[in-house]
């Protein structure tokens, strides 16, 4: 039997934030573990950790967001409740088709 690996146990704790694209390069970084919280608890979060960055902000309020698979959308994100283990993608407008 395998042992999962401390990793694992680390991302259990906390809710997993992945940036695509202009949202990565505004970071410096492909994701990042935050305590879990509402949608915009999270938010708040990430942009207290990049407020040195710039344009993080102006990119992460375009951005689209998913909680898991499923688009926000229009959800207040003060009502979308991240449990520990959730991962939220934020993802900029892409151009092209």
């Amino acid at each position: 039997m395998s042992r999962p690996s401390p990793q694992r146990y680390e991302n259990a704790k906390h809710v997993t934030v992945r940036y695509w694209a202009a949202a990565r390069a505004a970071a410096g970084l492909s994701e990042e573990q935050v305590p879990p919280g509402t949608l915009a608890d999270v938010l708040d979060e990430v942009r207290r950790r990049h407020a040195d960055r710039d344009r993080f902000a102006e990119v992460v309020a375009m951005c689209s967001v998913l909680v898991g698979d499923t688009p926000v959308n229009t959800r207040e994100p003060a009502s979308v409740d991240l449990p520990a283990g959730a991962t939220v993608e934020l993802l900029p407008p892409f151009a092209g088709g």
